[in-house]
């Protein structure tokens, strides 16, 4: 594990063994898989040093060598906000948060209107702490979804998660009440997901649409619905619910998809986050404990999953 420390607007952090011999570009471009645009903006802008000079970015570094990266630059111009929201924080340090997202908040505004969503929350979070930065999310959740969502501080670890979600590294655990009892116990969804040419906000099964696996297994039944862990390999828009009702077993609550409506919102909890910090490379393993009121999920240990 990659050992830091924020000194200031900088990081600095001491080369490792494995790390000796390898250049700057080599970290940026090779551990890190920096894109080629913020790779260049960081050389150029001279915001990593090397034992308190100016970094030459093609040479070897040695084991013990001191490296600071400027990475926690103010936001310009500020971002003044007058919303605040006590939301609850599973994970956070200098570089990432992991929120625990409550229902009917968007994850970021639609429009210059909407100014009542997770990412103002995020902001005023940060803000609140002395930190002038500006966040970002790194994936979403639907507006009635609550659970682990997770959000980067800075530019470099932003782009670093990106790399990871597109490649499928970072692991999103999801709990849902479907209606009836799944024949198939554990198995695997592998439909295409499209827009609804009927409907604004639907989506479909179709077969023009983009590539999408949920993976599902049962974890209890009681009455005329089970509980469902699903894991994705992609994040298409309402996958989710899209894959299970196209199954035949809406979420209970989701009316969208033919769902029951016997909760206020669709039955769906984004309860476990897994991911490789990225700068430190530690494993980090997030849980987010339910917060409906009235519950919705009922003897259901979200640590166990």
């Amino acid at each position: 594990m990659l050992k830091t420390t924020r000194k200031g607007n900088w990081m600095e952090m001491i080369t490792p063994r494995v790390w000796e011999g390898k250049t700057i570009e080599d970290i940026f471009r090779t551990e890190w898989e920096v894109p080629k645009k913020l790779t260049h903006q960081f050389r150029m802008e001279h915001n990593v040093l090397v034992n308190g000079m100016k970094a030459n970015w093609n040479n070897p570094l040695k084991n013990g060598d001191k490296v600071l990266i400027k990475l926690f630059e103010e936001a310009v111009p500020p971002i003044l906000l007058d919303f605040f929201y006590d939301i609850q924080v599973l994970y956070e340090d200098d570089h990432v948060i992991v929120f625990n997202k409550p229902a009917n908040m968007s994850t970021h505004p639609n429009d210059e209107n909407d100014k009542n969503t997770l990412l103002h929350a995020a902001q005023f979070h940060v803000q609140s702490n002395g930190e002038k930065v500006s966040v970002r999310q790194v994936h979403r959740l639907d507006k009635d979804t609550t659970g682990t969502i997770l959000f980067a501080k800075h530019a470099l670890s932003g782009a670093i998660l990106d790399r990871m979600l597109e490649k499928h590294e970072i692991k999103r655990t999801y709990l849902a009440i479907v209606e009836g009892h799944i024949k198939k116990k554990k198995g695997k969804i592998c439909e295409p997901i499209g827009r609804d040419r009927h409907h604004a906000t639907r989506r479909r099964v179709s077969t023009s649409g983009q590539a999408a696996t949920t993976h599902y297994q049962v974890i209890k039944e009681e009455h005329n619905h089970s509980y469902v862990k699903c894991w994705l390999e992609t994040g298409r828009t309402h996958q989710i619910r899209v894959h299970l009702s196209h199954i035949g077993h809406p979420l209970v609550g989701d009316t969208l998809y033919g769902g029951k409506p016997l909760f206020k919102r669709q039955a769906l909890h984004a309860a476990k986050l897994e991911f490789t910090h990225p700068i430190t490379g530690e494993n980090i393993s997030c849980y987010a404990p339910f917060i409906d009121q009235p519950p919705i999920f009922k003897s259901i240990d979200v640590y166990s999953l």
